[in-house]
């Protein structure tokens, strides 16, 4: 699985003019199933998440993970993650998972940040969505867990 994160301060997703999913302070997270991905994968990718230090501590160093800070995530299922640019001007997308493995993913992926004790909001599997973010930092990170 690929994931994009991105400390927010706050974060939304809508869908057709309606807020599907928000959070406060935390992390959002753009999620790709591969098509060798499996549930494991989805749970390590979580863990790793839920463990990752990117929140500043009292000394304002990134001592901090998620699950030490209280703070949320939003998860959007972003299968251009998975975007082939190595030939033409056209990105290909053969790299990510069909669309029913995909969803079953990014729905486990989920659910398991959940039983991690993180509050999980999410975008729409498929949908047209908007994306709005403040960025905290900013911190991104990209993950793979094929690397």
């Amino acid at each position: 699985m690929r994931a994009l994160l991105q400390r927010v301060s706050e974060a939304a997703v809508t869908v057709e003019g309606a807020i599907v999913g928000q959070i406060g302070p935390g992390l959002l997270i753009f999620v790709c199933a591969m098509p060798d991905d499996t549930n494991a994968t989805a749970e390590a990718l979580a863990l790793k998440i839920s463990k990752l230090r990117l929140f500043i501590d009292d000394a304002g160093k990134m001592n901090l993970s998620l699950a030490q800070t209280g703070g949320s995530a939003l998860v959007v299922s972003q299968f251009t993650l998975a975007a082939d640019t190595s030939r033409g001007t056209r990105p290909g997308f053969s790299y990510a998972a069909k669309p029913d493995v995909a969803r079953a993913l990014y729905e486990h992926f989920a659910n398991h940040l959940a039983s991690l004790d993180i509050p999980v909001a999410t975008g729409q599997f498929g949908a047209d969505m908007s994306v709005a973010l403040t960025n905290d930092g900013p911190v991104t990170i990209w993950l793979d867990t094929a690397s």
